[in-house]
């Protein structure tokens, strides 16, 4: 298998960008269950932002929304979301339905690479077992099972799949070189060989619940210094003069993997009897995030019904992803305590957003409509944004509140107010 065909399922932040890379030196067909997203990637488009228009339409990757495209293939990378459901329970559903589609295709001798989250025990216990009843072939012996963790990030060109150490592991040591092999090909980064398919999932739980963690503990620390009356950042800028303090800061804590993997390394624990206290009360004080910046603001405005213009709605700065973002907390707590809320971005999709929160986008900044301006998310288009745009904004003794902290370094105009961290 010196140069495998190669199918990979979901073509979304993570699938695409793997797929495009793969396609670079194998034979690969990239699959989606959506014909309108086959379409678009055909057009040269991705509503993700992930992979540029001149990069996709000079691709080899072959594109399909029928599973049949997928037949013959040596190796499958399945790239499916693993969310959560309404009470943050692991909800594998699209996992399962990935795996019968891979089951119906699926031949002697292939290898099947789940890099979606999981907690461990799922690939050889869970995804194992459906593949089989499927595909009426056995695990081990007639198709092998293999994990590799994504660990890109949306919007961030310096990690991408071409630049990160990947982690791989397989049934046997036999299919973890030949994962390496494949991944190695595609990544400057390197390969880690893992010792098993349960150490890789482990790996990747803890991962992006060590960052929760921490994140969480600024948070803290940031409602403590706010009782304080003093700026978290101020404290931050002075702490990080330390050589070993970590650089994390306060905020929304939402998207497809940090506010939803830990609890995926949660129901872990308690499948062996461990009740993971430290992984539950980080995700309690960072769900709780969006109420206590919303009633910040609502006692900064004086308890006053006023209009407030929210910029930003998507999880991460510079990037279109609405996926679990925390904005929407903060927006639904205002419009509770009386306020009238608008939004606006500068990355999202006005559908999407429609679709997803039911919340319309306001298109345009007016001037002059808003008693209070919310700074959410640091796209490059609001962090830029000089003093005397920003109090264009606002109405005459207009509030000026600043999440994410980027507009520290302006003088605003005087008559002003500033509410930050």
């Amino acid at each position: 298998m010196s140069h495998p065909r190669i199918a990979v399922i979901g073509l979304g932040y993570v699938g695409l960008p793997l797929a495009v890379a793969v396609a670079r030196y194998f034979p690969t067909v990239g699959f989606d269950i959506d014909p309108g997203r086959i379409a678009e990637l055909r057009r040269g488009e991705d509503r993700t932002g992930e992979v540029p228009a001149a990069d996709l339409r000079q691709s080899a990757l072959e594109l399909s929304a029928e599973a049949e495209a997928m037949r013959g293939a040596e190796v499958f990378i399945v790239t499916v979301p693993t969310p959560v459901t309404a009470d943050n329970q692991p909800d594998l559903g699209p996992l399962m339905a990935a795996c019968r589609t891979v089951g119906a295709v699926l031949g002697k001798g292939a290898v099947v690479v789940f890099e979606s989250t999981v907690y461990p025990g799922v690939t050889e216990d869970i995804c194992g077992p459906a593949l089989e009843q499927v595909s009426s072939l056995t695990a081990g012996r007639d198709f092998f099972l293999g994990y590799s963790p994504e660990r890109i990030n949306p919007g961030d060109r310096e990690h991408g799949v071409e630049h990160i150490v990947k982690v791989v592991a397989g049934q046997t040591p036999a299919v973890t070189d030949r994962l390496a092999q494949v991944y190695g090909t595609v990544t400057r980064g390197g390969v880690h060989r893992a010792a098993s398919i349960r150490v890789a999932e482990a790996a990747k739980a803890i991962e992006n619940a060590q960052r929760d963690i921490n994140i969480a503990f600024i948070n803290e620390v940031s409602m403590i210094c706010r009782g304080l009356g003093i700026s978290v950042h101020d404290v931050l800028d002075t702490a990080g003069t330390k050589w070993n303090f970590l650089p994390f800061k306060p905020g929304l804590v939402g998207g497809h993997c940090i506010g939803v993997d830990p609890f995926y390394l949660a129901e872990c624990a308690r499948a062996v009897g461990h009740h993971p206290e430290i992984i539950l009360a980080g995700r309690r004080i960072n769900d709780g995030m969006g109420q206590f910046v919303a009633d910040a603001i609502h006692q900064a405005l004086d308890g006053r019904p006023s209009d407030i213009l929210v910029l930003g709605l998507t999880f991460k700065e510079n990037v279109p992803d609405l996926r679990n973002t925390k904005v929407v907390d903060v927006v639904a707590r205002l419009s509770g305590l009386g306020h009238r809320v608008s939004v606006h971005d500068a990355c999202a999709d006005p559908a999407a957003a429609l679709a997803a929160y039911g919340l319309a986008l306001t298109p345009d900044l007016v001037d002059g409509r808003a008693d209070c301006l919310l700074g959410a998310v640091a796209h490059r288009a609001y962090a830029d944004l000089p003093a005397d745009r920003l109090a264009a904004l606002v109405r005459p003794g207009g509030l000026i509140a600043d999440l994410k902290g980027m507009w520290r370094g302006l003088v605003l105009p005087d008559g002003l107010r500033r509410w930050q961290l």
